[in-house]
């Protein structure tokens, strides 16, 4: 070799090292240069099963997310996560490079949207809004089919499922949501009843569930809750009726037009406690914690009687006999009254 390619050889070797250093300086700021989400649509992708981290990696750069995505291809290989990625749903984030981006890929971080049961709902409206959510696939015919396929097709779904915010990926079933809210139903139903009260009139833990049913639906006032317990426990005691408009309304299913007539409170039906003594067969509506607490730790107090004081909370006034009772009732309904101008 002529020393002057001697020479050429020494410099390109010096060189070398700074070039290599230099493309990988570059290829790093890229990496983590962070990906372009001007539009709403671009924060979204789903991953079918079985596609190849080169479709998704296409699938962004068409859509001007992923700048480079050869280089994106490159690093996954060189990590070893070219096939390790997870089919899903995923939001991107505008603080999302092209390394962060693998990271939620392959550790399978998919979206989770969510959905709410709420205290005091009945199960057929949980269901509908299950049917209705757009990442929930609806399977179920009807709430009956929901018990079979829970293996309960021998109890009513009414009151079942617990109240709560259950989070999701899409693609999952009302079935899947109804067994979650079905088993949290059960835990707090069991954990309440290892905690009742001594002597309480009731036979099992479903019966304390129809009674929180009543409860939820009577206040929405957690402090209330214990009372209005004590209030319905003593009157089972007594072998008095129940005498609560929620069961009544239950009762009239689709008839109930928003306003609760004198007929209706005589006309019986299984949830009629107006015309019934005890409790009626089901529950009424989906129970919250507190309600469920409440109808197994009542306030021990001596009230038998209550009724909405027409306060803006929603609050009621409680009475032990019925001539402090009747008194509470014409104070609402001068209240009332007084508020119509009637």
């Amino acid at each position: 070799m002529t020393r002057r390619g001697m020479r050429i050889w020494a410099v390109v070797l010096l060189l070398l090292p700074t070039a290599v250093g230099l493309s990988g300086w570059f290829a790093w700021k890229m990496l983590n240069a962070p990906l372009h989400l001007v539009a709403e649509e671009q924060r979204w992708i789903e991953i079918s099963p079985g596609s190849p981290l080169t479709r998704v990696a296409a699938d962004l750069a068409s859509r001007g997310v992923l700048d480079h995505p050869w280089l994106f291809l490159l690093y996954a290989r060189l990590r070893g996560d070219a096939t390790r990625i997870h089919a899903g749903e995923y939001r991107l984030s505008p603080a999302m490079n092209a390394i962060s981006l693998l990271d939620t890929l392959t550790a399978g971080r998919v979206y989770l949207h969510q959905i709410t049961a709420i205290e005091g709902s009945r199960a057929d409206e949980f269901l509908q809004a299950l049917q209705g959510h757009p990442a929930i696939v609806g399977t179920l015919p009807s709430l009956a089919q929901a018990m079979t396929e829970l293996g309960r097709d021998d109890i009513h779904p009414e009151g079942q499922f617990f109240p709560d915010t259950y989070w999701f990926p899409r693609g999952t079933t009302d079935l899947d949501i109804l067994r979650l809210a079905y088993t949290a139903m059960q835990r707090e139903l069991s954990n309440a009843w290892e905690m009742r009260a001594d002597d309480l009139p009731l036979s099992n833990s479903y019966e304390a569930l129809i009674l929180a049913s009543i409860i939820e639906k009577e206040t929405r006032l957690e402090s209330e809750r214990p009372l209005i317990a004590g209030v319905f426990l003593r009157r089972l005691r007594r072998n008095m009726r129940l005498q609560t408009d929620p069961t009544v309304i239950y009762g009239l299913g689709s008839a109930f037009d928003g306003d609760l007539r004198r007929a209706d409170l005589a006309a019986d039906t299984p949830y009629n406690t107006y015309t019934r003594f005890g409790l009626p067969p089901t529950p009424i509506s989906i129970p919250g914690r507190a309600a469920l607490q409440a109808a197994v730790s009542p306030d021990m107090g001596d009230a038998l009687y209550f009724v909405a004081t027409g306060a803006p909370d929603g609050s009621h006034y409680f009475s032990a006999t019925l001539e402090e009772h009747n008194a509470a009732v014409q104070r609402y309904l001068r209240r009332l009254r007084n508020r119509t101008g009637q």
